[in-house]
């Protein structure tokens, strides 16, 4: 009896001496990349400094980090080593690698990783004037949808309102019952497009009001083509190559510019394992050309020189779009993966890592932590500029408008006095003589036509 309390004594003390032992220091391997890791001073910085800060908070662990000695991320080799930061974790060289460290199915099965922290793909990076080629409607680009709706509409107005304002103006239109309207609906759609064309088509109105409807139209016009071209312009390089690479089969099918990616990447793999023909060619193209890349940033300064397509991780490009203004990343997404943390494979911390990322994720700290470090310092884009919109465009609407009404009011008053004057004479009601003028005046431009004919038609029967 009293030996068995000896044991269960020197147990419980064991334990109280294990679970008071200092947990011992972990040693975390990385790699440089913007803006994962990069250095400051003495120290390092950057997203995976971050997250590596926030995991080790929450799993109450002290850290010490160092550079991955061949700076490479991790590449298995013809007999079976691997190289780079999962090399080392595989040597236990370190305890942990963090890094953008493309979780794949080799990686797995040489150390453990944790759930993803960030999900990426695989797309190209491209010189602005080359990642799109001119389309057949892009002379409609300088205006939106709106836009073009709003001009079509002003258009259309601004004609019915030119031919009803010549037609009810008797300073226009004198003599509606033996003349025909110079501004017939068809002719003032002519009018309203020559001007718009800054081709003219006369004859000009002589009405006032007819007056300040055109010059409304003619200032109209004079912004909407000033705004066009400065537009237009604008929206095209002078130095673009006509080259359409929307995505990887249009990269695979031209020969006008060079491809490559990171060499010893999963990106490489991801093309030399692929089935798809597209990307099994752009595989063998980038081996027979020798155009494979050492690092991300020789990757985006031939991107930047011209001629050259980077392919690459998404999250990585994005990166470079938010602070190179003069690269885009093409749409396309291919190869979904994620960046994980590896460990030594059936190391305890890979649960409690997953968990601690997956943590981060629902409270949103990784989503801050990417808006931090993926800010753009790109002003706005001055090499394209965006359609303009049609509150862009509301003063000069808004000026027009205000001419075709002033133009319509004047016409009535001009009807109205010539109305009153004709009824002081005829000594008939001003309603009675404002209505038959204005009957006489729409109705009657067909019998007025073939009344100013007939004199023409006798005169040729006489010769």
């Amino acid at each position: 009896m009293l030996f068995v309390f000896f044991l269960s004594s020197v147990g419980f003390f064991f334990n109280i001496g294990t679970s008071t032992a200092v947990q011992p220091e972990l040693k975390i391997t990385t790699i440089l990349q913007e803006p994962y890791t990069m250095p400051k001073g003495s120290q390092l910085e950057g997203f995976c400094m971050d997250l590596l800060s926030e995991v080790a908070k929450k799993l109450d662990f002290t850290y010490k980090v160092h550079l991955v000695k061949d700076a490479s991320y991790g590449r298995q080799d013809d007999n079976g080593h691997w190289n780079g930061m999962v090399g080392e974790v595989v040597r236990g060289e370190a305890d942990l690698a963090i890094a953008p460290l493309t979780l794949t199915a080799a990686r797995e099965k040489a150390v453990g990783m944790t759930k993803p922290f960030m999900q990426t793909g695989i797309s190209i990076l491209l010189r602005k004037d080359i990642s799109e080629g001119m389309g057949f409607f892009d002379f409609l680009t300088p205006f939106s949808a709106e836009t073009w709706a709003g001009i079509i509409i002003a258009y259309l107005g601004t004609a019915v309102c030119i031919s009803i304002v010549t037609r009810v103006s008797p300073n226009e239109w004198s003599q509606p019952q033996n003349e025909r309207s110079m501004f017939s609906l068809p002719h003032s759609l002519w009018y309203a497009a020559g001007a718009l064309t800054l081709q003219g088509a006369g004859p000009h109105p002589r009405a006032l009001s007819g007056r300040v409807v055109c010059c409304s139209w003619w200032l109209f016009a004079v912004v909407i083509l000033a705004c066009y071209f400065s537009n237009l312009s604008s929206s095209k390089s002078p130095e673009s190559t006509q080259l359409s690479v929307k995505g990887f089969e249009d990269l695979a099918n031209q020969d006008v510019i060079e491809y490559g990616c990171l060499s010893a990447s999963s990106t490489l793999a991801f093309f030399k394992n692929s089935d798809n023909p597209v990307y099994r060619r752009i595989y063998e193209h980038m081996e027979r050309s020798k155009s494979l890349v050492s690092s991300m940033d020789e990757g985006i300064r031939l991107a930047k020189e011209g001629n050259f397509a980077f392919i690459g991780e998404s999250v990585s490009l994005d990166l470079a779009v938010a602070r190179h203004c003069d690269l885009v990343r093409a749409h396309e997404v291919v190869g979904m993966r994620g960046y994980s943390i590896a460990a030594k494979l059936g190391s305890p911390l890979i649960k409690n890592l997953s968990v601690a990322i997956l943590q981060l994720s629902e409270a949103g700290e990784l989503a801050y932590l990417q808006s931090k470090w993926w800010a753009s310092s790109c002003m706005a884009d001055k090499a394209k500029a965006a359609a303009v919109q049609p509150h862009s465009l509301k003063g000069i609407f808004l000026v027009l408008a205000l001419g075709l009404t002033l133009g319509t009011l004047s016409a009535i008053l001009e009807l109205a006095s010539k109305s009153r004057s004709r009824a002081a004479e005829q000594k008939k009601s001003f309603c009675r003589v404002l209505t038959e003028e204005l009957s006489l005046r729409f109705r009657n431009n067909n019998s007025a036509t073939k009344r100013a004919q007939e004199p023409a038609d006798k005169e040729t029967e006489k010769a």
